[in-house]
C-alpha cells in the first residue's frame, strides 16, 4: 500500500466521524508550536547569528509571537463561522487556528505572570500547557468523551447530569492537589481522574495548604517526601522540557526583580518631580 493510499484511507476515517476539523487544528497546532520553539532557540544561540532576531517596533516595543497567534486564531475562528460547511475554506480555516493556538500557548506563561519569563524556570510552565492541550485533542479526536449525553426519559437525564458532576468533581480535587495531567486526561477517562482525585496530594498544592500542614503535618511530611525535586518522574519531566525548550537561564527571575524595583523607582521619582512642577507656590497661600 502507498504512502498517499494511506493518507487517503486515514482522512476518509477521520471525515466519515467528522473530526477532519479538530485533526488539522491539532496538525496545525504542533507544527507551529514546533517551528516557534525551534526559531527562538536558534535565535538564544550563539551558533547560528543569521537566524532573524525577535520583531521589534520603531518605538522599542518587542512584539511577542503570542499577538500574532491571538489575531490568527481570531480571524480563523471567524472565518471558519463564515465559511462554516464549505469546503475546503472551513479546512484552511481549521488549520489556521491550530496555528494561532500553537504560537498563543508557547507564550503561556506570558498569560501566568503578565512578564516575559520565557527562558526562565517559570517560562517552561507553556512545555507543559502544550503538552497537556496537545493530549486533550488525541484524546478528543481518538473518540473519548468525558460522558454521553443521553436522551429520554427522566432518569437517563438525571443519570448524565450526575455523571457529569461526579466528573467534575473528582478533575476539581486533582487541579487542587496538583496534580494537572491526571485532572486533564481524567476528564476524558474516568478511571484516571478517581485515581488522581484519592492520591497524596503534592506539598505546595492547594489542597496540602488548607488540609495538610498544621491540621495534618504527618500527612505533609508524607507529601514532601514523596514529590522531591530528583524524583525520578521529575527528573524526566525536566530532560523532556530541555529537550523541548532548552535550559533556562540563571538569574532571570533575579533580574525581573531588579528591572521591577528599577521601574518602581524610576516611577517615583517622576511622580515627585510632577508634584514639585504642579505644586503652588508657597506666596499664593499667604
Amino acid at each position: 500500500m502507498s504512502t498517499a493510499s494511506i493518507v487517503t484511507d486515514f482522512w476518509n476515517r477521520i471525515s466519515e466521524h467528522e473530526l477532519q476539523g479538530l485533526y488539522l487544528v491539532l496538525m496545525g497546532f504542533l507544527l507551529s508550536f514546533a517551528f516557534i520553539r525551534m526559531s527562538t532557540r536558534l535565535m538564544r544561540s550563539p551558533k547560528v547569528p543569521w537566524w532573524p532576531g525577535s520583531i521589534v517596533s520603531d518605538s522599542g516595543v518587542h512584539l511577542h509571537h503570542l499577538v500574532f497567534g491571538i489575531v490568527t486564531m481570531m480571524a480563523a475562528g471567524a472565518g471558519g463561522f463564515a465559511a462554516f460547511g464549505n469546503s475546503p475554506w472551513t479546512e484552511i480555516c481549521a488549520f489556521a487556528f491550530g496555528i494561532g493556538a500553537g504560537l498563543t500557548i508557547d507564550e503561556f506563561a506570558l498569560w501566568v505572570y503578565l512578564d516575559d519569563v520565557y527562558w526562565a524556570k517559570e517560562g517552561r510552565a507553556s512545555i507543559d500547557a502544550t503538552v497537556i492541550a496537545a493530549a486533550l485533542m488525541m484524546l478528543a479526536l481518538l473518540g473519548f468523551t468525558p460522558f454521553t449525553i443521553e436522551e429520554g426519559d427522566v432518569g437517563a437525564i438525571l443519570g448524565t447530569v450526575l455523571s457529569a458532576l461526579l466528573v467534575f468533581c473528582l478533575v476539581a480535587i486533582c487541579f487542587a492537589k496538583g496534580r494537572v495531567m491526571h485532572g486533564s486526561i481524567g476528564f476524558f477517562i474516568f478511571p484516571i481522574a478517581l485515581y488522581g482525585a484519592c492520591r497524596l496530594g503534592k506539598p505546595e498544592s492547594a489542597w496540602a495548604r488548607r488540609r495538610y500542614h498544621e491540621r495534618n503535618p504527618r500527612k505533609q511530611a508524607r507529601s514532601e517526601e514523596r514529590f522531591t525535586p530528583d524524583r525520578r518522574t521529575e527528573r524526566f519531566k525536566e530532560a523532556f522540557r530541555d529537550i523541548v525548550g532548552g535550559k533556562p537561564s540563571e538569574g532571570i527571575a533575579a533580574a525581573r526583580d531588579e528591572a521591577f524595583a528599577a521601574t518602581k523607582e524610576a516611577s517615583e521619582e517622576v511622580r515627585q518631580r510632577a508634584e514639585r512642577v504642579t505644586r503652588p507656590d508657597d506666596r499664593d497661600g499667604s
